[in-house]
């Protein structure tokens, strides 16, 4: 669960704080008014006004039309509206505007108008220790002692390069430090991008295996049953907007405790109490949807193809893992998406720290949320079908980085199918058959990419009730 500073927020960004802030135009005027125009024109100019700190060159990479451009004089309007959304997709601007003025029958300029974001975001975290919240508030009966509690400072755009720099500390249940750097274009053409992270962690408390499909949880009083450090190197290579390559290498680091060794001996490898392994990894992603947040509309699929080769606790593992989202408008205000999720791994029988399938992040079917389903295969299927109860702009906010308040609800309803397969399933009840549920649910959306799911589901074991998320589906 994680809650921004507001207080500090506030305190800071209030514009009142930095004097009288002037909004450079009209950031209503969305609309096209369309001039009298030759059948092609030229866009002579593109002024862009509002980024303090976000470099010109930085904006123009989204887009698809430059300065001395000449398009078609019907498209415009739609060419301008395919724009303004992918500037809004960069999630550095809290608003985001394109007018054009005519300068002759045959050239036009365009002004972006965009409102920048509070791009240094000293965030208070509280993280649940615990996979979802309904799995905090009842099995573990919301036990504060299974929270961790971090401070969070990032800069998203530092020196104006979309650049991403930022540290977490973090207490409680997990005590962990890292450190993140990633910078998009190193090169004149803003094709190639680089970036690197290590992070070290350690617990008094872990899970040592899954029971019935429930994770069992072991505790050494005064001591850390587990220790974690990784780090890792990234290169991304992205030709066009839609399309990204990335190839990461990671190095890994984990040492426990001999009672999780004792308790179970396959955690990792032949009994070992360390895990030292590098871990490579090639992922691709198509990404053609409306909005990157909250995608109504559009197409997008991520690939990986992982190894993973070890010293110690590990030998050899391989993955492949495919996402894939459709979204499509069915009519005024009423929308469908099918989203799939599936891996498939190799060898299949791997130490218990890799075994984990569906339970954990985004890999569950809803209304199954109280379990987990080890497994080495497995495949999800997600339907929703949704209805656009509200979407306003609340505007002329007296905060400097938040002049805008977007508030979008999407009643809906949904039905899911998954199957995760294992040749050794245990006590598993759920592995290798089809598990399947539907249910009624709402999203709220709203500024800075905070997302909220309140969903009441039923699953095929008959069981229902009603489960929160503050992410994506």
């Amino acid at each position: 669960m994680r809650f921004c500073l507001f207080i500090v927020l506030l305190s800071f960004i209030v514009s009142g704080s930095y004097g009288q802030v002037k909004e450079p135009v009209s950031i209503v005027r969305d609309s096209v008014v369309k001039p009298a125009l030759a059948a092609k024109v030229f866009i002579r100019h593109i002024d862009i006004v509002g980024n303090k700190l976000t470099k010109r060159e930085i904006i123009l990479r989204e887009m698809n039309v430059r300065p001395g451009d000449m398009v078609a004089a019907d498209s415009l309007e739609a060419l301008m509206d395919l724009n303004r959304k992918r500037l809004y997709n960069m999630t550095l601007f809290t608003d985001v505007a394109i007018y054009m003025d005519t300068l002759s029958l045959s050239e036009v300029k365009w002004t972006i108008a965009v409102h920048e974001q509070w791009y240094i975001m000293p965030e208070l975290t509280l993280k649940l220790a615990d996979r979802n919240f309904n799995v905090w508030w009842d099995e573990q009966h919301h036990d504060i002692r299974r929270a961790n509690l971090g401070v969070v400072l990032k800069h998203r755009n530092f020196r104006g390069n979309m650049e991403s720099l930022s540290a977490t500390v973090q207490i409680g249940y997990t005590q962990k430090f890292g450190m993140e750097y990633f910078k998009p274009y190193i090169d004149k053409n803003q094709q190639h991008g680089i970036g690197a992270s290590f992070f070290v962690s350690k617990n008094e408390e872990t899970y040592y295996t899954t029971d019935s499909n429930k994770l069992r949880f072991v505790k050494v009083p005064g001591k850390y049953i587990i220790r974690q450090f990784e780090a890792a190197a990234i290169y991304v290579f992205r030709p066009k907007y839609a399309n990204k390559h990335l190839l990461e290498i990671r190095y890994l680091d984990h040492e426990i405790n001999d009672t999780l060794i004792k308790l179970n001996p396959g955690y990792f490898e032949k009994g070992s109490t360390t895990l030292k392994a590098l871990e490579l990894t090639y992922r691709f992603e198509q990404n053609r949807v409306d909005n990157w947040n909250y995608p109504l509309q559009g197409f997008k699929a991520v690939g990986y193809l992982s190894a993973l080769g070890g010293w110690e606790g590990i030998r050899f593992q391989a993955y492949g893992l495919l996402e894939a989202g459709y979204f499509y408008k069915l009519q005024r205000k009423w929308y469908a998406s099918n989203i799939f999720r599936g891996r498939l791994t190799l060898p299949e029988d791997q130490p218990y720290k890799y075994r984990y399938a569906m339970g954990s992040g985004s890999e569950y079917v809803r209304g199954y949320e109280y379990y987990v389903i080890d497994g080495s295969q497995y495949g999800i299927l997600r339907n929703n079908l949704k209805y656009e109860l509200l979407n306003v702009r609340i505007r002329k906010i007296p905060i400097r980085y938040l002049p805008v308040i977007p508030i979008r609800i999407y009643p809906k309803v949904f039905a899911d199918a998954g199957y995760a397969y294992y040749r050794y399933p245990g006590n598993s009840f759920l592995n290798n058959r089809l598990l399947y549920s539907g249910g009624l649910g709402v999203d709220v959306v709203t500024a800075y990419d905070l997302k909220f799911r309140l969903e009441y589901t039923w699953n095929h074991l008959g069981q229902k009730g009603l489960f929160l998320h503050i992410n994506s589906e």
